[in-house]
């Protein structure tokens, strides 16, 4: 009997002593003072956020006309480029540029004629001098590739469109009266006169395509543009085309 109530009173103070320990239960507590739940499912994480950059561009361009006709001279036209461009960021490193850009050119050549006097030889051509401004809206696709630190190189492709806001040829006559009377009558300008209002296009719709490097907030780049459609608008001869062309080379600056 002793033996008995002996192994029940260990029994007791057996159950009594691991009653009394605490429960270890996980720590449902984090670092940052939230509580844990072990059934809620981790949302991923996206690394891309919507934004854009802001930039300012100046540069050097160089438009090129080049005519299959006689009756249009192939120029070249030489000045400077200035705007403001804005650039939607997207995955994989690709972004879209639009903006506002303003090219301001200028070029001169003699044009030549056939005299009708003989002792004119030497006299018979026209001095055009012309000045261009255009407004050029790009549509560009770039892509990046990271290079070293903040040093990234980078390519683009996409259409723009020029619109010409004045192409004025400050025309000097160096011709006799019978040539001069003789080119009215074919329906040429011997005096100055803007070539937009009736002889060339003033859209002209451009494929551009380039690269370039950029550091931190600077970014230089260089590019060609091929114009795509013919700039002959009032034709004095059947067929008779003519194409701008040109390159740049710009520097911008991101102010956001």
């Amino acid at each position: 009997m002793r033996k008995i109530v002996l192994l029940l009173c260990v029994a007791c103070i057996f159950v009594c002593t691991f009653a009394q320990e605490p429960i270890r239960r996980p720590d449902l507590q984090t670092s940052d003072g939230e509580i844990f739940d072990p059934t809620r499912k981790e949302v991923k994480q996206d690394d891309y956020s919507f934004s854009m950059e802001y930039r300012i561009e100046i540069g050097y361009a160089q438009n090129y006309q080049w005519s299959r006709n006689e009756n249009f001279m192939d120029m070249y036209f030489h000045g400077g480029r200035i705007g403001a461009t804005f650039d939607f960021m997207l995955p994989m490193h690709f972004s879209l540029q639009t903006g506002l850009l303003i090219d301001l050119t200028y070029g001169q050549r003699q044009e030549h004629w056939r005299s009708m006097d003989a002792p004119s030889v030497q006299e018979e051509y026209m001095q055009h001098r012309i000045l261009q401004s255009y407004l050029t809206i790009p549509v560009r696709a770039y892509y990046n590739i990271g290079l070293w630190k903040q040093l990234n190189m980078f390519f683009f492709t996409g259409p723009q469109i020029a619109v010409g806001l004045t192409e004025h040829d400050f025309l000097k006559p160096h011709i006799s009266s019978k040539v001069e009377t003789w080119l009215q009558d074919k329906g040429y300008h011997t005096s100055e006169y803007d070539r937009l209002n009736n002889e060339v296009s003033r859209f002209n719709i451009q494929w551009a395509v380039g690269g370039g490097f950029e550091w931190d907030r600077y970014r230089l780049q260089a590019g060609y543009q091929f114009g795509l459609n013919n700039m002959v608008r009032k034709k004095v001869i059947d067929n008779q085309h003519m194409w701008q062309w040109g390159w740049f080379v710009t520097f911008s600056y991101k102010i956001k």
